[in-house]
């Protein structure tokens, strides 16, 4: 099956001219694909997920399945020892089942691969065994059945090649090193990039694992994730709403303060909690990144009489007390919260932890409510 490489640069680099980082718009990026792809295939339905705008599923007979991204590239998954189809167009990418000796750069999929009880078809990994939060793959590295390959933008090629890669799947800062795709697929590695990362929906980001179902044939088990997950958010939606005022920010090195825009996912969870996030009436215009810099100024005065603050460990690192946070910058001594004592703090494995919507709006939840006990997600800086 001949690749059209020259395609999929320019697919990057448009992607990578509209967006950087998470984020985006609600506009579904895969409403006007191309169904009717072969004389050979005959279409039989689509799924396309409730809230996820960055991936659809097409199903023609015989278990062929087209899988459109965001990006515009797309993937034709065909069932084991079934024929490929002679009048493809150019651009399609085939993966045939079984998709094996996986090289996963998005390390947030790995909560999803091991969901699906995926990982043996993962040998290769973008994190090295410390840098894993994710128990199975710290042991399956520690144990020798997945091996490091190398950062997205420094792959181990001969790793790879003799280790016979069936799929690379990276994260959205490959888009920062198109030359990398470029070769792998010149080593017959074909690339699929996971942008669960500009889902501005928190179950949009959970639909992904639909994504991972189907290209390790569990899409069953994919669908009870979903279904499960989507139960707990309802489930808090219908409980009383607290109503109070919420702001989720880290400090920079250069001491900035980095909020998140009003259209990303985390203050939706917010929303969905019963609280209210501080900077909703951030102006997004027409940057894609989920989130925004301020001066300390500007944050002191649309933040320091915010109900509750939350700091962002996984990003600006996690600090074990209020004292230290203080430390950090000292005006946060005025905020309301801070007298209150309604200071928390994200545990560092949550952006690996890509299920962890419904359990994070529950502990959002519990946090507003008062109801402290035992969350997972967030712990109280004292």
């Amino acid at each position: 099956m001949k690749r059209t490489g020259w395609i999929l640069l320019a697919a990057l680099c448009l992607a990578a001219l509209t967006a950087c980082g998470g984020g985006g718009g609600t506009e579904n990026a895969v409403a006007d694909r191309e169904t009717e792809i072969s004389a050979q295939l005959t279409y039989v339905r689509s799924l396309e997920p409730e809230f996820a705008r960055e991936f659809a599923v097409d199903y023609y007979r015989d278990g062929y399945a087209l899988l459109t991204v965001g990006d515009g590239r797309r993937y034709l998954v065909v069932p084991e020892q079934k024929e490929i189809p002679e009048d493809l167009p150019e651009d399609v990418i085939l993966l045939q089942r079984p998709i094996q000796n996986v090289y996963l750069v998005a390390s947030a999929a790995m909560d999803m691969v091991c969901a699906l009880d995926a990982l043996p078809m993962v040998c290769f990994s973008g994190q090295k065994a410390e840098n894993w939060c994710i128990p199975e793959a710290k042991a399956a590295m520690e144990e020798g059945t997945l091996s490091y390959a190398g950062k997205y933008n420094m792959p181990d090629y001969e790793l790879l090649v003799s280790g016979h890669c069936g799929i690379a799947i990276e994260n959205s800062m490959i888009l920062h090193s198109p030359a990398v795709v470029e070769k792998l697929e010149s080593f017959g590695i074909p690339v699929l990039v996971d942008r669960a990362s500009y889902e501005t929906h928190p179950l949009g980001r959970v639909e992904w694992i639909l994504v991972y179902g189907l290209l390790f044939d569990r899409e069953e088990e994919a669908a009870e994730v979903v279904k499960a997950q989507k139960a707990v958010v309802e489930r808090v939606k219908q409980e009383d709403s607290a109503g109070s005022t919420v702001a989720f920010f880290y400090i920079t090195a250069n001491g900035s303060v980095n909020v998140r825009r009003s259209s990303d996912y985390v203050p939706r969870m917010i929303e969905l909690a019963g609280g209210t996030y501080v900077f909703s009436g951030e102006d997004d215009g027409e940057n894609r990144r989920s989130t925004v810099n301020m001066q300390q100024e500007e944050f002191y005065r649309r933040a320091r009489e915010a109900d509750y603050l939350i700091y962002n460990s996984t990003i600006g690192g996690a600090p074990q007390s209020l004292e230290e946070l203080l430390d950090e910058m000292r005006p946060l001594e005025d905020f309301k919260a801070v007298k209150e004592g309604k200071v928390w703090c994200t545990t560092q494995d949550l952006y690996q932890q890509s299920l962890s919507a419904g359990g994070m709006i529950e502990d959002l939840h519990a946090m507003l409510a008062g109801e402290t006990e035992a969350l997972t997600y967030l712990y109280p800086l004292k």
